[in-house]
C-alpha cells in the first residue's frame, strides 16, 4: 500500500439528500479515481474516500465549491481513518444512525432537461404532467418525514416500473434517487370533472377559453385559475372569491410573455426563472386608472385585464413551475389557449390553502365550474411565495414555496425552541444550536382553519427538523391567537414573551449575522403592534440588540377608534390626525366628506372622550391617514391597500421644491409630531397640487425622517436597522436607504425574510436568546 494513500470519512450537512448529492459524490470519485462509499444518515451524507492525499484535498474542495446546484452545503467534516484498500465506489443504502439532522429541500421548479422531454414527441415522458429528476419538482410538499426515502412521501402510493426503477438506482442518472420519479405507466394521473369531455388538459384548457373558472391541484394545493385577459371571467372570480379588490396573481408560460406584461429587468428575471419561481411584484406595462403606466406603447403591452389588480400600478406574475401548468398553457400543436392565466390561492378570503382533495371539494365547490385534480397526495400545503426586486436585490413579501424550509443561521446559539409568530402573515419557527427553520406561510390567525393549519405546520416543522422544543416563544400581546396557542401547549415548558417591534428589528440584525453584543438603532414602521404601554405601537425607534431595546422615539399618538373598523376606514385615521393636530374638519377635505355626518359626530365624542378608543404611534395608519386626505383611498378592502395605492400613485409625482418636514422632537422617548406634515398635505390638496405630486412629498418626508433619526441617535459609520411592514414599500425603502448611505450610514434591511410580520417568529427567536 502507498504511504501517501489516505482514508478520510466526511460528514456532509445541510441540503444534501434529494437534490443530487450522492450521483454528485460518485461522479467525483470516479474522475479522481478514488475508491470508497457515500450514503444517507440522519445527519447528512456520509462519505468513505480513499486515495492520495492530494486527490482527497480536491474532492473535499468540490463538495464545499461546487455542489450540485439545489444542494446548500452548510458544514464539512472530515477525518482520517485506516487505510482499507480497494478500487471501487458504490452508493449505500440509507442509515437512521448519527443523531444529527438532515435538511429538507422545497418545491423546485420544473429544469430545463425535464421541460425538453415534456416537449419531445420521442421521449417516453412527452406530455408526462409529473415529469421531474434529481433537479426539480416537489419535495417539501411530499415529505412526510426524513430522511428523505420514496417511502417516507406521499410517492409511496405508486411503485415504480422497471424503467423508472433502472433510471432510480443508477448513479450516472440524473433520476438516480430522485424520490418523485414517474412514468406515464407508473405515475401520478390526471383527472378532469365540468364541462366538456376526453383529455383532461384539452377539456380544462377549453373551460379556460370559454371563461370559465379551473380549480387546478398543483404542488402545494389548489389554484383557482380563469383567463387573465377575460375581464368577465376575473371578474367573477373575484366576486365567487369574496375577494374586494385585492390583487390577483398572473402565471405565465415563459420570460417573453411575462415582459408583454410587466417590466421585467434583470433582477426580476433572475427571479422569475429561478428554482423558486416565486411571483414577483413587478410594474404593469399599462396601469390601472389613475395611475402612471410605465409603458403605455400598445405593441408591447400584455393580456392581464385591469380587474386583476385594481388601482394597482404593480402585477405579481410568475411563470409556470410545474410540468401540469405548462401543458394547462399547451405545446405546440394544441389549441391556442390564454397567454395569462389568474392564478389564486384554492380558498376563500382569510381561509387557508385547499390541499386535500375532499376538502377541496367541499370548500370550492361553488367558486370552481370545473377540476383538474390527480392522486398524487399533498403532505404540506404551501402557498406560492411573493417577492419584490428592488435596487438589484430580492426583497421577500411571502417566504413560501421554493424557500420553506430552508434553514437560517443563528448568529447565537438556541437551545431548542419553538416560536409561534404573530397573528398576521403568521409563519412559525423551530430553532436548535445555530440554525433555525421558518414554516411556509401559514396565514392570519382570526380563523379557526388556519389554527388548524399552524398546529400541522408546526408538528411537520419539528418533525422534519428533530427540533424538540424545550421553550416556547411569542409576541407580547395578550390577545394574540398565536400566544393563546403556545399557552396552550406549554405543558411545563417556559414561554416567553418578546415586544413586537423589538422581534422585528432582532430579525433583520439576525439575517445580517450581527453579533451578540452588537446593538443597532432600529427603525420599526408598521401598522400594529402591542407596547408596554397598552398602546398600539408602530412608529418606532429603538435602540436594541437581541437581548433587549431602549424606546428612543416614536411618533405622536393619536386616537385609533374601533380598532379594526379604524383600519377598513382609512377616513377615521385621517380625521384622527386631523383632530390630534387642531385641524378643523372641512367638509371640502376629501376625507371628512367621505365619512358621514352621524359617524362624525360619534367619532368627535370618541376622541374627546377616549371611550373605545386606543392610542397609537403607527406609521401604517399615518400612511392611511395621508391617503384618505388626498383622496386616494377612503375605504379598504384588503390590508395596505390605502398606503399601496398610494405609493403606486407618489412614483409618478415629482416632488418639486416645497418639502414636507417632521419637526424635531425632545423627550425620552422623543415623541415625533405629525402634526407639520398633516398641515401641509392638507395646504397642498386646498392649493390644488396633484395628489401624485402630494404623495411623492410625503414619501420624500417620512424618508428624511429616517435620516434625521439615524443622524440623531446612530453614531457615524454604526449600522442603522430597517424593518416592518411599511418598509415593503419599495419607494420609500429606496429614499430611505439611499439617504442613510449618502451620509455614511451602514443599512441593513431584509433580504432572506419579509419585513412585515412574516419574519417575525426569526426575531422571536433571537430576542430570547442567551447571546
Amino acid at each position: 500500500m502507498s504511504p501517501d494513500r489516505l482514508r478520510r470519512r466526511l460528514l456532509v450537512r445541510g441540503v444534501v439528500q434529494g437534490v443530487g448529492f450522492r450521483p454528485f459524490v460518485y461522479t467525483t470519485a470516479a474522475e479522481l479515481a478514488l475508491s470508497g462509499s457515500v450514503g444517507n444518515d440522519s445527519s447528512g451524507v456520509v462519505i468513505e474516500i480513499e486515495g492520495a492525499r492530494t486527490d482527497l484535498d480536491e474532492f473535499a474542495d468540490r463538495l464545499r465549491l461546487r455542489p450540485p446546484p439545489l444542494a446548500v452545503v452548510e458544514s464539512v467534516d472530515q477525518a482520517d481513518i485506516p487505510v482499507r484498500g480497494g478500487t471501487g465506489f458504490h452508493i449505500a443504502d440509507t442509515t437512521r444512525d448519527g443523531g444529527g439532522r438532515t435538511l429538507a429541500s422545497p418545491d423546485v421548479a420544473l429544469c430545463a432537461d425535464c421541460e425538453r422531454e415534456l416537449r419531445d414527441p420521442a421521449d417516453r415522458r412527452y406530455r408526462h404532467p409529473f415529469v421531474n429528476c434529481t433537479n426539480c419538482g416537489p419535495r417539501f410538499t411530499i415529505i412526510a418525514s426524513l430522511p428523505y426515502d420514496r417511502e417516507r412521501t406521499s410517492m409511496a402510493d405508486f411503485a415504480m416500473c422497471d424503467l423508472c426503477a433502472r433510471e432510480y438506482t443508477n448513479p450516472a442518472d440524473r433520476r438516480f434517487h430522485a424520490q418523485p420519479i414517474a412514468c406515464p405507466d407508473c405515475g401520478p394521473t390526471l383527472a378532469y370533472s365540468g364541462p366538456g369531455e376526453g383529455d383532461p388538459l384539452a377539456a380544462a384548457r377549453e373551460l379556460l377559453r370559454a371563461g370559465g373558472i379551473l380549480a387546478v391541484k398543483g404542488i402545494g394545493g389548489y389554484h383557482l385559475a380563469c383567463d387573465a385577459a377575460n375581464e368577465a371571467a376575473v371578474a367573477e372570480l373575484r366576486r365567487r372569491k369574496r375577494r374586494g379588490d385585492k390583487p390577483f396573481a398572473v402565471m405565465v408560460p415563459d420570460l417573453a410573455t411575462a415582459r408583454t406584461i410587466v417590466v421585467v429587468d434583470d433582477a426580476a428575471a433572475t427571479l422569475l426563472t429561478g428554482p423558486a419561481r416565486p411571483i414577483v411584484l413587478l410594474p404593469r406595462r399599462s396601469a390601472p386608472a389613475g395611475a402612471r403606466p410605465v409603458d403605455p406603447d400598445p405593441e408591447t403591452s400584455g393580456s392581464a385585464a385591469e380587474s386583476v389588480a385594481p388601482g394597482n400600478p404593480d402585477l405579481g406574475v410568475m411563470l409556470a413551475y410545474t410540468p401540469l401548468h405548462l401543458l394547462l398553457f399547451g405545446l405546440p400543436g394544441d389549441p391556442p389557449g390564454p397567454l395569462a392565466l389568474v392564478m389564486t390561492s384554492g380558498n376563500l378570503g382569510g381561509e387557508p390553502i385547499c390541499y386535500e382533495d375532499g376538502d377541496a371539494r367541499t370548500r370550492l365547490a361553488e367558486l370552481a365550474d370545473g377540476w383538474l385534480s390527480h392522486n398524487r397526495r399533498i403532505l404540506v400545503p404551501c402557498d406560492d411565495s411573493v417577492v419584490r426586486a428592488l435596487d438589484g436585490h430580492e426583497l421577500p413579501i411571502r417566504r413560501s414555496r421554493g424557500y420553506a424550509p430552508l434553514p437560517l443561521a443563528l448568529p447565537v446559539p438556541l437551545p431548542p425552541t419553538l416560536a409561534v409568530g404573530a397573528d398576521l402573515k403568521n409563519t412559525c419557527a423551530v430553532a436548535d444550536g445555530r440554525y433555525a427553520w421558518l414554516s411556509q406561510h401559514i396565514g392570519d390567525m382570526d380563523d379557526l382553519a388556519t389554527l388548524r393549519s399552524f398546529d400541522t405546520a408546526q408538528r411537520h416543522l419539528e418533525e422534519l427538523t428533530g427540533v424538540r422544543p424545550v421553550q416556547l416563544v411569542t409576541d407580547a400581546h395578550p390577545g394574540y391567537r398565536s400566544a393563546a396557542w403556545a399557552r396552550g401547549h406549554a405543558g411545563e415548558r417556559a414561554v416567553y414573551t418578546v415586544q413586537h417591534h423589538h422581534a422585528h428589528i432582532a430579525a433583520v440584525m439576525g439575517e445580517h449575522g450581527l453579533g451578540a453584543t452588537e446593538q443597532v438603532v432600529g427603525i420599526a414602521f408598521d401598522g400594529t403592534g402591542y407596547g408596554p404601554d397598552g398602546a398600539v405601537w408602530g412608529g418606532e425607534v429603538l435602540l436594541a440588540g437581541y437581548k433587549g431595546y431602549r424606546r428612543l422615539a416614536h411618533l405622536n399618538y393619536v386616537p385609533l377608534a374601533g380598532g379594526d373598523l379604524a383600519v377598513r376606514r382609512p377616513y377615521r385615521m385621517a380625521l384622527a390626525h386631523l383632530w390630534a393636530a387642531g385641524i378643523d374638519w372641512d367638509q371640502e377635505i376629501p376625507a371628512v366628506a367621505a365619512c358621514p355626518q352621524e359617524e362624525r359626530r360619534v367619532l368627535v365624542h370618541q376622541f374627546e372622550t377616549g371611550l373605545g378608543c386606543a392610542p397609537t404611534s403607527s406609521m401604517g395608519r399615518l400612511f392611511d391617514a395621508v391617503s384618505s386626505l388626498i383622496g386616494v383611498r377612503h375605504v379598504v378592502d384588503y390590508e395596505a391597500q390605502a398606503a399601496i395605492e398610494l405609493e403606486g400613485l407618489s412614483r409618478g409625482g415629482a416632488r418639486g421644491r416645497t418639502e414636507y418636514r417632521f419637526p424635531s422632537s425632545t423627550g425620552d422617548p422623543a415623541v415625533i409630531d405629525a402634526a407639520p406634515v398633516i398641515a401641509a398635505v392638507l395646504a397642498d390638496v386646498r392649493a390644488g397640487v396633484p395628489s401624485a405630486v402630494v404623495g411623492a412629498r410625503f414619501h420624500g418626508a417620512v424618508a428624511q425622517l429616517v435620516l434625521d433619526l439615524a443622524v440623531r441617535y446612530a453614531a457615524p459609520s454604526a449600522a442603522v436597522a430597517l424593518s416592518g411592514g411599511v418598509f415593503q414599500n419599495a419607494l420609500l425603502l429606496t429614499r430611505s436607504c439611499a439617504l442613510l448611505r449618502d451620509n455614511g450610514f451602514t443599512v441593513i434591511s431584509h433580504r432572506r425574510l419579509p419585513p412585515n410580520d412574516g419574519g417575525l417568529a426569526f426575531g422571536q427567536l433571537l430576542a430570547c436568546s442567551e447571546g
